[in-house]
């Protein structure tokens, strides 16, 4: 555990305990060699033990008393504060009583090392929770500080706040964007790794946009604002984390529930515990001691912290991963997660045309390159497509006429190139022959002889086949939804191994297909929706999770869900899906070991044979080792 990795406090308080926990074991050793109670003589011989351990006392346990004090006066009276400050004033009260009776004295020590092990379990939860937190600071530490705006011939510094929509902001090499906006000029590296836990720079150029939150790494940016800043990336993700402690799941609501109830209940045992075998016996010191020890027993500590920073060592370790999950109340639902619905395009598919096959006539390359000359000036996306697959200088010289419906015509002197679809090479006598697969048909002729065609279909994305396959592996049913045909929708579905698909739907239908998915499921089944369009907002909000790609989701549908992947890679589900299954496999451990062990020495204590030394490893050894096993879950994975 390095120092650098903790906090001032967290330094102050490992100092504390350290001091105290030296003067402790020199008091105690002294008193187990000499017995201190027997130092001087006479019926106040206990002050000096006490004082002694008094002060031990006071140091590592002054703030336990004033907080048990405040809460009391704010009418919170049954918590773990009260819980120490009875068991161990008991302790040194009984520790008195026997002092001043003239037997042994017994109970000094044993309070001070109630209090002493209590601040070790206060200090391994802060240190815990502190590394959980580191994971999600990250995120914090996207808050832009101050935006660069264009007014006038000056560049003000302003509160990002303050700049509206359409204004101009520069961003200099190292300055965080501070607001979404287009590249008006320059061309940068972008460190989006807090967005989207992505380690590799992404470029920017003149016409790009740029995402609030990502660090400018190598040269100045002017960028358009296009909105502001409490509509921003960085707003929105900000505000997602500071939110998402709100959202407790059951298991967490359960303690806090049974902490509520549980602490008085234990407190009246115990005081019946003191009272009724004491008035049987008369015996007031054994059973009064016997109650001490079942009230340090009894503190629910180890519940109700490590059950609470196990959620969130789960959602910081999936932050870590660029995964956001908006409260823990998901992260437990998604570990049920076994119905998944996908939108297709941008979700399963990249969201634009590539050229998919090329079927030559003739040579591969030459098709290829004919198609670039022809479409080398075109706007339109499969065009695009085209000119990209080429990607090397096109030959210039020709001119190039648009046939509207049908493709393009390119000519120089008597060189002819036809690029289109079949009405295309119907219309000029072109026998050609259609490939095979599914998606969009460019065909290219030259000079009236037949080239070769071009298939153009959407990319599948090449993470997708594997997660489907991951997914089906552990029994889930893989389902998509889409509006494009019949034929696309089926070839996508079975390239990827999908359970089932429904095509042809408009945003609408697809509510109702998983309104129907919904009312087939069992009552165990959790059902996830995966999409990305604003268009899929209302089917994230209907799902039992909503899972949104937002590294190129829309607002509304990152608002509307409940878990956001930040990179936009499908492989964030089956992590999230791991992280999930660890954090609940590690709630339900430390559920059954504390309670398990507090039973065991519950009765123990009761029945006398269990001593206040091992109620503190009751207590404070349980909710050490069940903090200990919580921290499990904010590992690699």
């Amino acid at each position: 555990m390095k120092s650098s990795s903790m906090s001032r406090r967290e330094r102050r308080r490992l100092i504390r305990i350290i001091v105290a926990l030296c003067l402790f074991a020199a008091v105690f050793i002294t008193d187990k060699a000499i017995t201190l109670g027997e130092v001087f003589h006479g019926p106040a011989a206990w002050v000096f033990p006490f004082c002694l351990y008094l002060a031990v006392y006071l140091i590592i346990g002054y703030d336990v008393l004033w907080r048990a004090a405040r809460n009391i006066a704010h009418g919170q009276v049954f918590d773990e504060n009260f819980l120490m400050c009875i068991a161990t004033i008991g302790a040194f009260a009984l520790a008195i009583y026997r002092g001043v009776s003239g037997t042994e004295i017994e109970g000094f020590d044993e309070a001070c090392a109630v209090l002493l092990f209590y601040q070790v379990g206060e200090f391994f939860q802060d240190y815990a929770t502190g590394r959980s937190r580191k994971s999600i600071s990250a995120l914090m530490d996207i808050r832009p500080d101050y935006a660069n705006v264009l007014r006038g011939d000056k560049t003000e510094r302003v509160d990002p706040s303050e700049v509206r929509a359409g204004e101009v902001i520069v961003v200099n090499p190292g300055e965080k964007v501070p607001l979404d906006g287009t590249v008006l000029a320059g061309a940068s590296a972008l460190d989006t790794r807090a967005l989207t836990g992505e380690s590799l720079p992404r470029e920017a150029a003149e016409g790009e946009e740029v995402i609030s939150g990502s660090v400018n790494l190598t040269s100045q940016l002017t960028v358009k604002v296009n909105r502001a800043f409490y509509d921003s990336t960085v707003s929105k993700i900000l505000e997602l984390v500071e939110n998402a402690s709100e959202q407790k799941s059951r298991t967490e609501n359960f303690i806090t529930r049974f902490a509520k109830y549980y602490t008085p209940a234990v407190c009246a045992v115990a005081l019946l515990l003191a009272v009724i075998p004491g008035l049987i016996t008369s015996d007031w010191s054994v059973w009064v001691y016997r109650a001490l020890s079942f009230l340090v027993v009894s503190c629910p500590c180890a519940l109700v912290i490590s059950i609470p920073l196990s959620f969130f060592a789960g959602i910081g370790a999936a932050s870590r991963y660029g995964i956001l999950i908006k409260g823990s109340n998901y992260l437990e639902k998604f570990n049920k997660a076994n119905v998944f619905v996908f939108d297709k395009t941008g979700t399963l598919t990249k969201g634009n045309f590539a050229v998919a096959k090329i079927a030559p006539a003739g040579q591969e390359e030459e098709v290829l390159r004919l198609a670039a000359v022809a479409e080398q000036n075109s706007g339109h996306p499969i065009a695009k497509s085209v000119v990209a697959r080429w990607g090397k200088d096109i030959e210039g010289g020709y001119t190039l006429t648009n046939i509207a419906g049908k493709g393009v015509r390119a000519e120089k002197g008597s060189d002819v190139i036809l690029c289109g679809n079949e009405k295309l090479m119907e219309e000029n006598g072109i026998s050609f022959l259609a490939p095979e697969g599914v998606g969009t048909v460019v065909y290219v002729a030259r000079n009236g002889q037949f080239a070769g065609s071009l298939l153009i279909a959407d990319e599948v994305k090449p993470e997708a086949a594997e997660v489907i396959g991951g997914l089906n592996g552990i029994g889930c049913r893989t389902v998509m939804l889409t509006g494009d045909n019949e034929a696309i929708a089926s070839d996508v579905a079975g390239r990827l191994g999908l359970s089932a698909y429904k095509a042809s739907l408009l945003p609408q239908d697809k509510v109702g297909e998983v309104e129907s998915l919904l009312r087939a499921k069992k009552p165990q089944d959790v059902l996830c929706f995966v999409g990305d369009g604003i268009n899929d907002a209302p089917v994230l909000m209907r799902s039992d999770i909503g899972i949104a790609m937002g590294g190129v989701g829309s607002d509304a549908a990152i608002e509307a869900s409940d878990i956001v992947l930040m990179k936009d890679d499908l492989r964030g589900l089956p992590l999230a899906k791991r992280i999930a299954k660890k954090t609940m496999r590690i709630v339900f451990e430390n559920i059954v070991f504390s309670i398990a062990v507090k039973a065991a020495i519950l009765i123990l204590s009761a029945l006398g044979f269990a001593n206040m030394w091992v109620a503190v490893f009751g207590d404070v050894g349980v909710a050490v080792l069940a903090i200990l096993n919580a921290m499990r879950v904010n590992t690699k994975y």
